[in-house]
């Protein structure tokens, strides 16, 4: 497999665990951008930051030399420090998509995917759309919240209700990014097992 292959789809809908598995079918890293956003909100965070004060985002972003390293599993460095093991909280959770619809941090996370070279596999929200429209592969999931609330509830260690919750309001800000591609392949996952949903993406790349 030579090009790009992009799978994007709402919070929790299975894409990062589909696209880890896809990549290793295919003998290629996969990058998550959900990672990058999530840096950005983690140093706003930590550095009591206003979420929509993207000039101060960005500020942060630079100084910190933020970058994401693909593989078989991404993780994220800021100064050396890796951010990985702190970027999937409900604090995190719940400002990741104030962070994701600035225009220009969203240029910066896009910059930083492009620079990594083909092939690979990329998840997101609009990797099929704005960061990789060229890709010959392209893959939207979803499920239903309540499915998508319960994997969640497994990795998290709040009550099923926030998280269900949480994700409902994050569903509908992230409306204006979460668009599928008008050539992707939709696959609703809910009833699905995660070997069923890569043995169907695996197939599709072959055809």
């Amino acid at each position: 497999m030579r090009g790009i292959v992009t799978i994007d789809g709402p919070s929790a809908s299975g894409k990062s665990s589909v696209a880890k598995r896809v990549a290793e079918a295919l003998g290629v890293p996969y990058l998550s951008s959900g990672l990058l956003y999530r840096a950005a909100a983690l140093l706003a965070l930590r550095a009591g930051v206003d979420p929509a004060d993207e000039a101060a985002l960005l500020e942060l972003l630079q100084r910190f030399r933020v970058r994401l390293l693909p593989g078989r599993e991404n993780r994220v460095l800021a100064d050396g420090e890796d951010l990985t093991p702190h970027l999937h909280t409900l604090e995190v959770d719940r400002l990741v998509s104030e962070v994701a619809r600035l225009p220009r941090v969203r240029a910066w996370v896009n910059a930083r995917l492009k620079e990594v070279p083909p092939p690979f596999v990329a998840e997101g929200r609009d990797m099929g759309t704005a960061v990789f429209p060229e890709a010959p592969h392209k893959f939207y999931l979803t499920a239903r919240p309540e499915v998508r609330a319960q994997r969640r509830a497994k990795e998290r260690p709040e009550a099923y209700e926030a998280i269900l919750r949480d994700l409902l309001a994050r569903d509908e800000k992230d409306k204006a990014q979460s668009a599928p591609a008008p050539e992707a392949l939709l696959l609703d996952t809910s009833d699905l097992t995660l070997e069923e949903v890569v043995a169907w993406v695996l197939e599709r790349i072959k055809d």
